[in-house]
């Protein structure tokens, strides 16, 4: 039975090149995202004239298309149009003849890689625990119903198992067994190890700015080096494991014999990985973890200005990073810090650019008469106010005009200013737009409670308004 969007997944797989052009096709919340053999057969512009596309990108080895919210319905009209593969995998060999990544480009595809498939229920989860975290707030005594427990597996559930989920995911962007993958990530939190931190310590290393490392037992005669809290919502060290496992998986399936390999490559890869990973690996990525938080610390402690510049600069650059794909270099650190110090105030700073970008795109949309700009303004503009999906009112909207993305920045940025000033953090990971107040919501018993939010509340009011008054003010319809 055709889909909805089979002619428009079939001119665009027609438009990069064809199937066999297509190397692996994969969506996050806006874009269809393409690695193509060679890039310079795809005809861009009869892409950006297909309806329903916003914008072709090329950046980070990928050829994405922009098509805003109905990205999950065309991907999967994509996959069957093509008969690619589960996932958009195309069967090739490593890399494409002299094709040069740089090592950004590389990062930058890996982590998208990894967190694109997990935002969902990732978001889901930070939902659910900001709306419960409100509800005990006005209602204390619901904490106590058997219901509020019930739901809290729903909003814990899914970050206290993060490592599972990444591992999986992380598999495979490797191209590893994905439940060899999986392995490693659930000995991680085997409840076994996670209760050696709270028995008693054996030593520890002070290593100044990039923490203390304690150990609890040995192996060997080596420490088995752990954070205080273990590895449970952690990020960087399940991810150096499962790549790690990735290496020795495929080394083993290089020459082992066919009638042993089937158990004693995921025995072999999963014991190393595992005790390796224990060993060595967790504490070189726990001390990767503490230097990334001191770095960010670093800047957001200076004396005097360094809250305030350190969120404008991060809340002017937000829309800047998600054009060319370096906004998931922050995601990672976002998730560290909520793991380790219980707040963030990286991506707190950025609180403001859908509200700030909403109401560029307004003020445009209520000046503009042409049916076919308020048409793609309106829906642009209720996904970035309302659920922070910017894409589509950055790319069919702002960045044409160039004036008002710059004006939406601008505001973004005073927008972060103000939670710099008023001392603002991020409690939870969730949803975005006007879900993402309740990621500032603090639970903790004596905590802030809801003050965090109001100032949220009051950073993306201040950013939207002004934004809507200056585009209001200076935009002209029809202007270039």
């Amino acid at each position: 039975m055709a889909g909805k969007y089979d002619d428009l997944a079939r001119a665009i797989v027609d438009n990069v090149g064809g199937r066999d052009n297509i190397t692996s096709v994969a969506h996050c919340i806006t874009r269809v995202r393409f690695k193509l053999k060679d890039e310079s057969k795809a005809n861009k512009d009869a892409i950006e004239a297909l309806p329903s596309v916003i914008q072709v990108i090329q950046a980070n080895g990928q050829y994405q298309v922009v098509v805003g919210n109905i990205v999950e319905d065309v991907h999967a009209a994509v996959l069957e149009v093509s008969g690619l593969a589960d996932g958009g995998a195309v069967e090739t060999d490593e890399g494409q003849p002299g094709e040069k990544k740089t090592a950004a480009s590389v990062i930058i595809d890996l982590i998208s890689g990894i967190f694109q498939p997990i935002l969902g229920p990732l978001a889901a989860a930070g939902i659910m625990k900001g709306l419960l975290a409100l509800i005990t707030f006005f209602i204390p005594e619901f904490a106590n119903d058997g219901l509020y427990t019930l739901l809290y597996t729903v909003a814990d559930g899914f970050f206290y198992f993060l490592p599972v989920a990444l591992a999986y995911s992380a598999a495979r962007k490797f191209r590893m067994n994905e439940f060899t993958g999986v392995a490693i990530g659930v000995a991680l939190l085997y409840p076994t190890m996670v209760a050696l931190t709270s028995g008693e310590v054996l030593g520890s290393i002070d290593l100044g700015v990039a923490g203390t490392f304690s150990w609890y037992a040995t192996a060997l005669g080596i420490p088995i080096i752990m954070p205080a809290s273990g590895y449970a919502s952690s990020v960087i060290p399940v991810l150096l494991m499962v790549w790690f496992g990735s290496l020795v998986e495929r080394w083993l399936k290089s020459w082992m014999p066919a009638a042993i390999k089937m158990f004693l490559v995921p025995l072999c890869t999963m014991t190393l990985a595992i005790v390796l990973g224990y060993l060595v690996i967790g504490p070189v990525a726990t001390l990767i973890t503490n230097l990334l938080s001191a770095a960010f610390s670093f800047i957001f402690e200076l004396p005097i200005v360094g809250s305030v510049f350190g969120s404008a600069l991060v809340g002017g650059l937000w829309m800047c990073l998600v054009i060319f794909g370096f906004h998931w270099s922050l995601i990672p650190i976002s998730i560290m810090n909520l793991n380790t110090i219980g707040h963030d105030y990286v991506l707190a700073a950025t609180i403001a650019h859908g509200f700030a970008l909403g109401a560029v795109v307004f003020a445009m949309y209520l000046k503009n008469k042409d049916e076919k700009f308020r048409g793609i303004a309106l829906p642009a503009m209720v996904s970035a106010f309302f659920f922070g999906v910017t894409e589509p009112a950055i790319y069919g909207v702002a960045l044409p005009n160039k004036r008002a993305f710059v004006v939406a920045c601008l505001s973004s940025a005073v927008g972060g200013a103000i939670v710099g000033a008023t001392g603002a953090l991020m409690f939870i990971s969730g949803g975005l737009g006007v879900f993402n107040w309740l990621n500032f919501i603090d639970e903790t018993p004596g905590g802030f409670g809801v003050s965090m939010m109001l100032c949220a509340i009051i950073a993306s009011l201040v950013a939207a308004v002004l934004a809507f008054v200056v585009e209001f003010v200076t935009y002209k319809p029809g202007e270039k």
